[in-house]
């Protein structure tokens, strides 16, 4: 049996395993390049220094690392929270009617296309195996796949930032200063485009709708940024 749960596992290739980590990279990653990139291309709209475009820039670079690291670890460890908290629920239910937990699985695989002796029958073999496991996987629909990890969320979001933030932040470092707002637009937005074909790619979707939706709504960020900073002259 174990034999034949090595092959079908080598044989198929999911990707849900990756979406918790790769979901805060891809938002770390596109939110670093968009939002500093932005912030750039505001700031030089505004006819500011050389100067005060790059410290505008690294700035960006350590607020949003540390933002995204701090929103990514609230957000997800609220997320465990809820989930510790069902599950503790979900622990006290089975020790106080472990019968009447064991019906309501069966109706979930009932529900599901099971007919009713055999949805009883595949409840009782669960339970006995692992009953707060199934109960967590089944009604509460919990995975180890998809369980909230902030330290991770964390981690992968702000590194990516900075890596993402990094890219435009040298890029107008090395443009003379008369092209650095459409240097650094078009660069991020090529940039952009990769990161959504690469993301899109890695979860198995359409690498070229992954660079489109991206590149589009950079293109509008950055046009908006440039737009108020040129208007207002002032950093934005």
């Amino acid at each position: 049996m174990n034999t034949i749960l090595n092959v079908i596992k080598a044989r198929e290739l999911h990707r849900g395993d990756r979406i918790g980590w790769l979901r805060a990279a891809v938002l770390g990653a596109n939110d670093g390049v968009l939002s500093t990139a932005s912030l750039i291309a505001g700031v030089a709209a505004a006819h500011v220094a050389p100067r005060n475009i790059l410290v505008a820039g690294i700035a960006g670079l350590v607020a949003g690392a540390m933002s995204m690291a701090a929103g990514e670890y609230v957000s997800v460890s609220s997320q465990a929270d809820t989930e510790r908290a069902d599950i503790d629920l979900e622990r006290k239910e089975l020790a106080e009617d472990e019968t009447g937990e064991k019906a309501e699985l069966a109706a979930i695989y009932v529900k599901r296309g099971l007919t009713a002796p055999l949805a009883a029958e595949v409840a009782v073999q669960l339970m006995a195996h692992d009953a707060l496991g199934a109960h967590s996987r089944d009604e509460l629909g919990f995975s180890e796949a998809l369980k909230a990890r902030p330290i991770q969320a964390a981690l992968a979001s702000a590194a990516t930032f900075a890596i993402g933030a990094a890219f435009p932040l040298f890029v107008a470092i090395i443009s003379p200063v008369p092209w650095v707002i459409p240097t650094v637009i078009v660069c991020s937005l090529v940039f952009l485009a990769v990161l959504g074909g690469v993301a899109a790619r890695v979860g198995g979707a359409s690498t070229v709708a992954g660079a489109i939706r991206v590149t589009f709504w950079g293109a509008l960020a950055m046009g908006l940024t440039a737009g108020v900073g040129a208007l207002f002259g002032t950093a934005v």
